[in-house]
């Protein structure tokens, strides 16, 4: 329930970025979704295109009360201090979020407002955390990144398995995805963003660690390319930060253990798609460097674009987990449908909705889902259609 300081807000929850792709989806899951008591609104700097969604809105969920429209620019700071004073949660969908996103997390943590995006930008989540933890600690506002297909299969994926074993014992995990989905736009233009400025995440991450010394050594990252000879895969390391995100739950929670190892890979069928699957990897970092091939990499997918509803109902995704520790192994499972664009959408909404009306553990600053929110989350999303599955044990 809302707690006494921000019941008098006029909403429960405010969507920044709801004439995107990505934030139209997330607009038309909330419309259908939110309490009967609940109060919600959509954010933007175009009033007609607002007007436009929340009329579209109207006629796909009639009997619904509309949302409220609100001016809010993510250039214009003002703006987003009094979005943030009149909600409890606000969503954004607007990235990518190093070069729109600290405004409007400034104004949450100053607000005492709780905040979930879907980024995947590793330097992005640890500027914030530098920047902006002690204020949302001393206010009370839980800043919740990575709150889509990056990275809550993965991190409430391992919470899930690790109910499942001792929670006296080193534990180990490791998480294999597989997908045929294409990635998103957004996806695209921030994850060219973030290798080309390799040596600017490296400074984030290492400050980062500097400030964050206690527990470091509770929770570890390891990944190697090799074989899977339970699940049947090729291992290729998986970067990015959906890793970071698990190792940070891991730290925050009792349930992973005295020592925590967590290995995040892509799997393969055959070897020669591994192999291929590496060596674009590595062609693609490198294109990222090269100002000319980096705007052609993003050219191919034009960021708030995204693909048809026929081709989204064809895509799925699957992340098997296996568990380790104290002499016991459990193998668990995340799926449902297309990633990057439906059911980050549920993710992401379901978040928002979990932070807003559910009776989550006392947190506050820079939290991860499965600290924030946990099985709260985990029931919502089930609930929603994705599934979470004990495969044997």
């Amino acid at each position: 329930m809302p707690s006494p300081e921000k019941s008098d807000r006029p909403y429960d929850i405010v969507l920044l970025g709801a004439t995107g792709f990505a934030g139209g989806l997330t607009a038309d899951y909330l419309a259908g979704a939110m309490p009967a008591e609940g109060r919600w609104a959509l954010a933007g700097r175009n009033a007609p295109k607002l007007a436009a969604v929340r009329d579209r809105l109207g006629t796909q969920h009639p009997g619904r009360e509309a949302p409220g429209v609100l001016h809010a620019d993510v250039n214009d700071p003002a703006s987003l201090r009094a979005l943030a004073e009149q909600t409890r949660v606000v969503i954004t969908t607007v990235g990518p979020y190093l070069e729109h996103g600290e405004p409007l997390v400034a104004a949450c943590a100053a607000a005492g407002t709780d905040y979930v995006d879907l980024t995947g930008e590793p330097e992005f989540v640890d500027r914030m955390f530098l920047a902006h933890h002690d204020r949302a600690t001393a206010t009370g506002a839980r800043l919740v990144h990575a709150c889509g297909f990056d990275s809550i299969p993965h991190d409430l994926g391992v919470l899930f398995t690790v109910r499942q074993l001792p929670h006296d014992v080193p534990l180990t995990v490791r998480g294999v995805v597989r997908s045929n989905a294409k990635i998103s736009g957004g996806t695209l233009h921030s994850a060219v963003g973030q290798i080309a400025r390799l040596r600017s995440l490296a400074a984030a991450a290492r400050e980062r660690r500097r400030r964050e010394a206690s527990g470091l050594d509770a929770a570890r990252i390891a990944a190697l390319p090799r074989r899977d000879a339970l699940l049947g895969y090729w291992l290729l390391p998986l970067p990015g930060i959906d890793a970071q995100i698990v190792a940070r739950s891991a730290r925050a929670r009792a349930e992973y253990g005295p020592r925590f190892t967590y290995g995040h890979y892509m799997g393969f069928r055959r070897l020669r798609t591994a192999v291929g699957a590496a060596v674009g990897a590595v062609g693609f970092a490198i294109a990222a460097q090269i100002p000319l091939l980096r705007r052609r990499l993003i050219a191919r997918i034009p960021a708030g674009e995204g693909p048809s509803e026929e081709r989204r109902r064809k895509s799925w995704f699957t992340v098997d987990f296996v568990g380790e520790g104290g002499g016991q192994r459990v193998h668990t499972r995340v799926s449902g449908g297309d990633p990057g664009y439906t059911e980050t959408a549920t993710m992401l909404a379901e978040s928002a909705l979990s932070l807003a009306f559910d009776d989550n553990p006392k947190t506050a600053g820079q939290v991860t889902t499965a600290a924030a929110m946990g099985d709260h989350l985990v029931d919502r999303l089930q609930a929603a259609g994705i599934r979470f599955t004990t495969v044997s044990s």
